[in-house]
């Protein structure tokens, strides 16, 4: 019997989960996308509240498309 997989992926901030996004499979570059384009709603322009977004190395961090949604904000 296959059981298929989830992959969770929270934004934490000092206020507590700021968005949370479950995909079936894992994350790649376009499903971070979309996650980060909506988390940006729920962010702030610098120097307020929830206004810095921290990732790690993780190869589909360095999207292109992430870069440039963050940069439009």
């Amino acid at each position: 019997m296959f059981c298929p997989s989830y992959s969770i992926l929270p934004a934490i901030s000092l206020d507590g989960i700021l968005h949370i996004q479950i995909v079936k499979g894992s994350f790649d570059g376009p499903t971070f996308c979309s996650f980060v384009e909506r988390l940006l709603r729920c962010m702030n322009p610098f120097p307020g509240r929830n206004s810095v977004l921290v990732v790690d190395n993780c190869s589909i961090h360095h999207v292109e498309a992430v870069s440039a949604l963050c940069e439009a904000r």
